[in-house]
């Protein structure tokens, strides 16, 4: 049951930003980049990605044939971004994605112990 409250809370910190593959305005909410800025196709893009990611969360938190896949897939993810936030100076705009993805690592951890375990 932990194990699929984990799964869950990973999944919920990727929502917002795969939603905005769906409605695309909120990208503007989440990221300040506008319509008209050549990097809005780039972040349309990356939340497509991130819907990846929550649906994976999601499979994994129902179905644990995925599990190990899905710890990598969200591991890339959430230590990526983590690092290069950090190593970029942690600039102030992006402090509420970084501490979203913080937050969940002690998810992350206990996930990837249950899939990996022996």
């Amino acid at each position: 049951m932990i194990e699929r409250i984990c799964w869950l809370i990973l999944a919920a910190i990727h929502f917002l930003p795969a939603l905005a593959f769906l409605r695309p305005a909120g990208m503007t909410q989440l990221y300040g980049i506008t319509p008209d800025n050549p990097l809005f196709l780039l972040m349309h893009h990356r939340a497509a990605l991130f819907l990846g990611v929550f649906v994976a969360c999601v499979w994994a938190a129902f179905i644990p044939d995925g599990r190990r896949l899905a710890v990598v897939l969200v591991a890339i993810s959430m230590v990526a971004f983590i690092a290069l936030y950090l190593l970029n100076g942690s600039p102030e705009p992006l402090r509420p994605l970084a501490l979203g993805d913080m937050i969940g690592i002690p998810a992350l951890i206990y996930v990837a112990w249950a899939a990996f375990r022996p």
